[in-house]
């Protein structure tokens, strides 16, 4: 629990307790061990809710591990015919070898590939990527992607001049269904 909890269980629920506990035993009336009941089975009752809606609520927490595979364009960011082009025409692998490898690509055909190494930034919590790429690289290889944490996902936004952010996810490429 934070310092804030601390600081009402100290100051507010110990205090109201004890004055509720002492008013009824003096006085004898139900109603003093009914809010006393209440107030400790309410605590209570909080505390087990938000343990159970925590795995729910809370971002996924990675390891080196995690990082590893193959990413493709996130189409759900932002939906339409330029996420759908760029889903065919970029992806990339991270691999155990500290490879680094991205595909230009039509649809499944590769046409291009650049290759570089990455290595893991030490002194964070979680891990972040720095790549290492030969010039002349594509646009949207950017040295360090950023990566965010969603509840049961993550995701890299690598920052193109030409494109703005665009958006990778780990998943394996797949051809998209026709409208």
């Amino acid at each position: 629990m934070g310092f804030g909890f601390n600081l009402f269980v100290l100051f507010i629920l110990i205090p109201l307790s004890l004055v509720l506990a002492l008013l009824w035993n003096i006085s004898g009336k139900r109603f003093f061990g009914k809010a006393l009941g209440l107030l400790w089975g309410g605590l209570i009752g909080l505390i087990l809710a938000g343990l159970v809606i925590r795995p729910f609520t809370e971002k996924i927490d990675l390891a080196q591990e995690d990082i590893y595979g193959d990413y493709v364009i996130d189409r759900t960011k932002f939906p339409g015919k330029q996420a759908d082009w760029q889903y065919n025409h970029f992806r990339f692998t991270l691999n155990r070898d500290n490879e680094f490898i991205f595909y230009q690509t039509e649809q499944e055909k590769i046409l291009k590939v650049t290759r570089g190494t990455f290595s893991f930034l030490n002194g964070y919590r979680r891990p972040r990527i720095v790549l290492q790429v030969a010039e002349p690289r594509h646009h949207i290889i950017e040295d360090t992607p950023t990566l965010y944490r969603a509840i049961w996902s993550f995701y890299y936004v690598f920052h193109s001049p030409e494109f703005g952010n665009v958006f990778f996810t780990k998943a394996k490429w797949k051809p998209l269904e026709s409208k």
